[in-house]
């Protein structure tokens, strides 16, 4: 039986490995929060491994307030670089798998295709630096069997996404102004969940000599004026949606235009089949709802 540890237990993605968990009877989770792990902190990520061995390591813990970034670099940096580094160089050590989650922030988003996994990187903010230092400082040190996996427009029943906030905001409006000049593709972290444990049961990923880079996120093309139509259509709520420019709704960090992934190497690696987006957003909503 494999044993899992999984940082950023009460993120999105952590939430939704938690309700898959208990299904697995061939692997063994164990589940930490900020609180049990303090990832800004490099002895305390040392010292979780001195008397525990595990078969994988999946990091979804990240600093991702994009706007707050801007002001706390420093912060940002220790959790979504320096703790990948300190991570990398454990799992290289003690010979674990390391499955580390990743955005398309670290593109500038003005691509005119979807974007591979080996396109030029250009990050536009410090979220987007910090993230892509994650992704340096795993590659420089580049333990076997890992990977990382870059998605976008992360939603689930748990947290803050915005697929919450517009179900709030539809309730309490008449009408409401979104970004229509934004594109890419909603990732169910319900559907990026189930793909992790598939990755984790695939002979694939145990037979990598050494890092790779993964793009994942539900099928499908949408803006974010679509993606909120969408879910005001299936939850039968009466708000009005008016597509707005991002100059209209200015932000202190820059978010990517462009956000669409190429998935076709983590479909053919894995052999998995990705849903589309409208589809997990019904099931997503389905359960909010009760």
């Amino acid at each position: 039986m494999k044993s899992i540890l999984v940082t950023g237990a009460n993120g999105q993605l952590g939430s939704e490995l938690q309700q898959l968990a208990p299904k697995q009877t061939d692997l063994n989770f164990t589940f930490l929060n900020r609180t049990d792990l303090d990832l800004s902190d490099s002895n305390a990520i040392n010292n979780c491994f001195n008397d525990k061995h595990f078969d994988v390591i999946i990091n979804c813990a990240a600093y991702t307030s994009v706007d707050k970034a801007e002001t706390e670099p420093d912060l940002a940096h220790a959790i979504n670089a320096t703790a990948v580094e300190t991570l990398a160089i454990i799992a290289k050590t003690q010979n674990i798998s390391f499955i580390h989650i990743s955005t398309d922030y670290v593109f500038a988003g003005q691509n005119y295709r979807p974007y591979q996994e080996t396109d030029p990187t250009d990050p536009k903010g410090i979220y987007g630096a910090s993230k892509l230092a994650g992704e340096q400082a795993l590659l420089s040190i580049n333990p076997a069997k890992s990977i990382i996996i870059r998605t976008a427009w992360v939603y689930s029943q748990f947290g803050n996404n915005f697929v919450k906030t517009m179900l709030r905001l539809g309730k309490d409006r008449s009408e409401l102004g979104v970004i229509y000049d934004q594109v890419g593709s909603p990732t169910s972290a319900q559907d990026l969940a189930t793909a992790i444990i598939s990755i984790i049961k695939h002979p694939k990923l145990f037979s990598l000599n050494g890092t790779e880079i993964y793009h994942y996120s539900n099928e499908g093309v949408c803006s974010w004026y679509d993606f909120a139509k969408a879910i005001f259509n299936y939850s039968e709520l009466n708000c009005i949606v008016k597509p707005i420019e991002t100059k209209d709704y200015p932000t202190p960090a820059k978010r990517p235009h462009y956000s669409l992934l190429n998935k076709a190497k983590i479909k053919h690696d894995f052999d998995i089949t990705i849903p589309y987006w409208q589809d997990s957003l019904k099931t997503c909503l389905n359960i909010i709802h009760g």
